[in-house]
């Protein structure tokens, strides 16, 4: 692994994007460690351990890396943009202006994005919105204001300052996919879970030495979480590989084609994708309610049906993951498509015909091996409630943030890997395989 990583280095093109990907890396954490002014953060972030570490504005500041409860310009995170680009990933089927735009190719991928980026601004002013009054009405528990000096200048600075950090959250995430290693979306909630993992192991090795935690459960958090690890690898590696024929073509006096090879298939073809949109949804609604209504009956009981350790939660949670997983699959691979590419080079499924049959084929295959990798993310992504129900401590590195670290960090070596074997270097791996490898 070490000599891939070196042989990395060496290839330059590669060193660029690496280093871009860590610039980029390193200005996101100090913007999640710039203050909002007019806020007391000694006392915010006394406030929100205290208040709302298990609740679903808990699970919103793991995804931005503790930059929620210590109220810096980033705070919102890349979630205005996820949002948006759920809508419109939603939008386009339904509305021909958008399917239209997106069969004209490049260009009209790149209005697209254009229009998303508009409605992330759009979703970060209402989210800013909301976020200045929340931070208003906070206490910290010894009653002190977490605002000393609240009034319309403090809401119009730190709607101003959310929303920029929002808007600079987005271009960031946009570098990463241009220029550097991997979807820029994904790496940063990535950096944000990982930067918590310290602080998260403090938490439970204090539970551990005071008495809180017993030895046998934390030795089989540490298996659960190693299970669930290897589990993870295990599924995101999975393959159904379709045995495809290429017949003999003779072009001159040249015979090309008539190997045997393979389509394959990944079972959990979105990625960690699913789980990313998932958590969008179901943090905007509760997050706003959350902001303007809190105090309200209606407010609170929303808050308390939709908490993550609910069973409503859940439940809706799981149908999210399971929707997008199959969204996501049909949105990235067109069976039509490759249907048709195989006929044009002459290949063909022992046993199906080519064109149509082969689509309808790939179809099916797809739809049934994509639930039970649906159903094995939705297990490992409800894995943490039960966990935290069973240790009552906010731990939040079982399954969903390992599922995200796990699906993210194999993205970029196999992205990485591409590019070593591309100019005949080795891979991270000799024995046993990173998916693409043969």
């Amino acid at each position: 692994m070490f000599k891939g990583l070196y042989n990395a280095f060496k290839i330059e093109d590669l060193r660029k994007k690496i280093l871009f990907t860590f610039g980029i890396f390193i200005i996101y954490r100090i913007g999640g460690h710039i203050p909002l002014p007019g806020v007391n953060i000694k006392e915010i972030v006394s406030a929100f351990a205290s208040t709302y570490s298990g609740s679903i504005l808990g699970f919103y500041d793991i995804f931005t890396g503790g930059a929620l409860s210590r109220a810096t310009i980033f705070s919102l995170g890349i979630m205005p943009y996820i949002s948006a680009a759920i809508i419109f990933e939603l939008l386009v089927p339904v509305i021909p202006t958008l399917a239209k735009l997106r069969e004209e190719g490049e260009q009209g991928r790149k209005k697209i994005t254009q229009y998303t980026r508009y409605f992330t601004v759009l979703i970060a002013l209402v989210q800013s919105y909301g976020t200045t009054f929340f931070i208003e009405s906070m206490r910290s528990p010894s009653g002190l204001a977490v605002v000393p000096n609240p009034g319309f200048a403090f809401r119009i600075m730190t709607i101003l300052s959310l929303t920029t950090g929002a808007i600079v959250v987005m271009w960031l995430g946009e570098r990463i996919t241009e220029k550097g290693i991997g979807n820029g979306m994904s790496l940063l909630i990535l950096i944000g879970i990982v930067s918590r993992f310290p602080s998260e192991s403090l938490g439970v090795l204090r539970m551990l030495f005071s008495g809180a935690m017993s030895w046998i459960m934390f030795f089989v958090l540490l298996a659960l979480i190693f299970v669930i690890t290897a589990a993870v690898v295990l599924v995101t590696q999975g393959q159904r590989r379709i045995p495809v024929q290429y017949a003999k073509r003779v072009v001159g006096n040249k015979i090309y084609g008539g190997q045997s090879t393979h389509l394959p298939l990944n079972v959990n073809a979105a990625g960690v994708i699913p789980i990313i949109f998932a958590q969008s949804i179901l943090m905007f609604p509760n997050t706003i309610v959350t902001f303007l209504a809190k105090d309200a009956a209606w407010g609170q009981t929303l808050i308390n049906l939709f908490r993550p350790t609910g069973p409503l939660y859940v439940i809706i949670y799981a149908i999210l993951i399971i929707f997008f997983a199959y969204f996501y699959t049909a949105m990235v691979i067109n069976p039509e498509e490759i249907a048709g590419n195989m006929q044009k080079y002459g290949g063909f499924i022992p046993g199906v015909r080519p064109g149509k049959k082969t689509a309808e084929y790939i179809d099916h295959v797809m739809v049934r091996i994509t639930l039970p990798g649906a159903l094995f993310f939705t297990a490992i992504a409800i894995t943490p409630i039960y966990i935290m129900n069973w240790t009552h401590a906010n731990i939040y590195f079982g399954g969903t943030s390992i599922l995200i670290t796990v699906g993210v960090v194999i993205e970029i070596m196999h992205t990485i890997e591409s590019h070593l074997l591309m100019r005949h270097y080795d891979g991270f791996v000799k024995k046993g395989k990173i998916r693409g490898r043969r």
